[in-house]
């Protein structure tokens, strides 16, 4: 007679399940929350979609996580057709709208152009940086009297009377100043970051130095 197994089998029962320990779970943030983020690389997240760039020197926290979540925040845009951009030698990252005449990409970002201030502004600051920088400044500053001495001169009569165009050129500024291309230091003092380079590539600057040498000789 064969001998009685001592194993028994428990019956199965299908409607069981595992319980997963608590600290497993995934927490919500908000009713109903299906995401899977922590939230810092959340915040990190929405402030590339909400801002121009993130600068490693005025950001340093999100620049530091940025590079240590690189690859899911680069999941996450490319998921909306957007690339992200990570100069290290500079410090400082940006999104970009990807294109495709091959697949049809929606165009999420929309382009919200320099007025014609901020880009005379962007032209006087960027040929400061380069020059400069080949003289071998480490930190390039420019006070806000020297700017608009030059600036002022780019100025036509359409452009309205003194007042009117040092207010237009204050106003760039603090746009570029909120995108972090210059940095006030002190009052009327600014320094100029490497992102005028971005902003402006050499090709750029030099077509836009040659529309200016145009508008000078058609004036006279």
């Amino acid at each position: 007679m064969p001998e009685e197994s001592l194993v028994t089998q428990a019956p199965v029962d299908d409607a069981f399940i595992v319980p997963v320990p608590m600290e497993d779970d995934i927490e919500e943030h908000f009713a109903g929350d299906r995401g899977t983020l922590d939230p810092e690389i959340r915040r990190l997240l929405a402030h590339i979609l909400q801002r121009r760039f993130i600068a490693a020197e005025r950001n340093r926290r999100e620049w530091t996580l940025l590079l240590d979540h690189q690859q899911v925040i680069e999941s996450r845009l490319n998921d909306l057709y957007l690339r992200l951009v990570v100069d290290h030698g500079r410090g400082f990252a940006y999104k970009q709208q990807l294109r495709s005449d091959e697949i049809d990409m929606p165009v999420l970002l929309k382009d919200a152009p320099y007025t014609r201030a901020e880009t005379l502004v962007l032209v006087h600051l960027r040929t400061v940086y380069q020059r400069e920088s080949a003289a071998g400044e480490a930190s390039v500053r420019i006070d806000i009297e020297d700017l608009e001495q030059t600036v002022l001169s780019y100025f036509t009569d359409v452009d309205g009377g003194t007042a009117r165009q040092q207010k237009a050129i204050r106003n760039a500024m603090d746009r570029l100043d909120r995108e972090g291309i210059v940095q006030e230091e002190t009052s009327g003092r600014y320094r100029i970051s490497a992102l005028v380079e971005v902003v402006l590539s050499a090709e750029t600057l030099k077509e836009l130095r040659d529309w200016l040498r145009s508008q000078e000789v058609v004036e006279r």
